[in-house]
């Protein structure tokens, strides 16, 4: 079997792998993606500097060195020691880890917005100076290629790709600032955010900003039909999001950084939003819900000082505007979960006709955790399938991409994203398929007591729901004593049937 040739980011990411040496991957993706991401506004600075030389038309009379031309093209202005072609020429300097982040400090003085965005973190000990210059080496052949106008596009993959790559480098830890790529298409594909305001309030890398733009893109609206907002509490975090936007061209002024977080420190607190996407941390204990007891956004019910599952419901829910729509992943035991305060909230919103499709996710989709992860969506303000909720069941969907993650392909996506559309608009052609998906009505969830999971709905056993510890643990130990008790028979009758046999030496 012929083997499959690399791709072009595959390439890439080996070659800056090989030269991390011993840095750990958490510190080195700053080092990597700070370096992509000089590459890309020196390049935009480049093209626009070229035109204004040149002064031809509509830049005829021109400064090249005025930033107010720059910034009247959303264009970042780069000084003359921070641009990429005066880095190449310092690739091979023992000095070039200070030249680089000296590049950072003076971008980020020039251009507000990035004010405490740009990692400065090149001149440390351990990171060598010949490394660095082969990375600027590598970066600089990104684009050789390309043509001009689509250098953007592929720095902007490669950024992607690479953070895509470092989380799953970091682990767990890098599942923190990254939500697999396939699962935010999805997320995206059933939502159609073709304009208005999106939110995420757990933004981490921003991959669901860039993944409404490109959605946005790919069915041919205008990308200024959408506006984005967002938060997030971990200030490295917010750097990488700041960075993944501004790359992508994406406005991200409404992006903030707050370490208390959403909950205690709501850094959009009149916002409605048309749209709702995000990954909020699983069953999060660490929220100061007891702090917020009181809060305007519990309008369901007051949610447990010890989960935040539902007080992330609540938030997203006090975020949409009259006929929003929210899309997020959640823990699956979100959909069974008999806490009382969490079961309430459950009924109340069920009841209250909110919830529109529940989604069963497959396993080893998330680098940071083994929890069983679900989707949930939900619509303010139905105007089609009043009092029903359609159940997915993709357990079995999706293709193990390595031994530890798996990821939806393009056909799961639109299979999925289909079947809720077509049963959205009461379409005739939308039907139940057992094992797949139903259409199920609220009276129908109340005979289940209320619980979400679609494989109550769909047709198919839903063992790990009904799953009991105690009586689980009973059961296997007793079929580990049973086997205890076969063994030792067996090894009984092999003595006894050796005590037979009488074994004479030969002289």
């Amino acid at each position: 079997m012929a083997k499959k040739k690399e791709s072009f980011e595959q390439s890439l990411w080996k070659a800056a792998d090989k030269l991390r040496k011993n840095i750990d991957a958490a510190e080195y993706k700053h080092v990597v993606l700070g370096l992509i991401f000089l590459r890309y506004i020196s390049e935009a600075f480049e093209d626009l500097y070229e035109k204004l030389q040149k002064g031809e038309g509509e830049y005829a009379g021109a400064d090249p060195e005025d930033i107010d031309e720059y910034r009247a093209e959303n264009v970042f202005f780069i000084p003359p020691e921070a641009r990429w072609n005066y880095l190449k020429t310092k690739a091979k300097d023992p000095e070039i880890g200070k030249i680089i982040d000296n590049a950072m400090e003076i971008i980020e003085k020039k251009n507000p917005s990035l004010k405490g965005v740009l990692p400065k973190v090149y001149a440390r000990g351990n990171i060598d100076p010949i490394a660095l210059g082969g990375l600027i080496d590598l970066f600089s052949n990104i684009a050789i290629h390309a043509a001009k106008e689509k250098t953007s596009d592929i720095l902007g993959h490669v950024f992607e790709y690479f953070l895509g790559e470092f989380a799953l480098a970091e682990g767990k830890k890098g599942g923190q600032f990254y939500t697999p790529r396939s699962v935010v298409e999805l997320l995206v594909e059933m939502l159609e955010p073709y304009r208005g305001r999106v939110f995420d309030p757990c933004c981490g890398s921003g991959g669901m900003f860039v993944q409404s733009e490109k959605f946005v893109q790919e069915h041919q609206g205008k990308i200024n039909d959408i506006s984005i907002y967002g938060q997030e509490s971990n200030q490295t975090t917010w750097r990488l999001c700041k960075m993944n936007l501004a790359i992508r061209g994406i406005d991200s002024s409404q992006v903030k950084w707050n370490p208390e977080g959403s909950f205690l420190n709501d850094a959009h607190k009149d916002l409605k939003s048309d749209f709702v996407i995000a990954n909020p941390p699983f069953n999060d204990s660490d929220w100061s819900g007891e702090l917020l007891r009181e809060d305007a956004r519990w309008k369901y019910g007051i949610p447990p000082a010890g989960n935040a599952n539902y007080a992330w419901i609540q938030h997203f829910i006090f975020h949409l505007a009259p006929h929003g729509k929210a899309g997020f992943v959640l823990a699956k035991g979100s959909l069974t979960t008999k806490q009382k305060d969490e079961y309430e909230i459950r009924k109340n919103m069920i009841e209250d006709d909110i919830v529109d499709c529940i989604v069963n996710l497959p396993a080893k989709l998330f680098l940071n955790t083994q929890i069983p992860a679900c989707l949930w969506f939900l619509r303010k303000n139905k105007t089609t399938r009043k009092g029903q909720i359609l159940f997915i069941d993709a357990r079995d969907m999706g293709e193990l991409i390595n031994r530890r993650q798996r990821i939806l392909t393009q056909e799961d996506i639109k299979k999925i994203a289909n079947t809720y559309h077509t049963w959205q608009k009461e379409d005739s052609r939308y039907e139940d398929i057992k094992g797949f998906c139903k259409s199920a009505t609220i009276d129908e969830v109340k005979e289940l007591d209320y619980v979400l999971t679609p494989g109550r709905y769909v047709g198919l056993p839903e063992e790990e729901d009904d799953f009991n510890f105690e009586e689980r643990f009973a059961k296997l130990k007793a079929e580990f004593l049973a086997q205890l008790v076969e063994e030792e028979k067996l090894n009984k009758q092999i003595l006894e049937s050796l005590a037979k046999i009488d074994i004479k030496g030969e002289g």
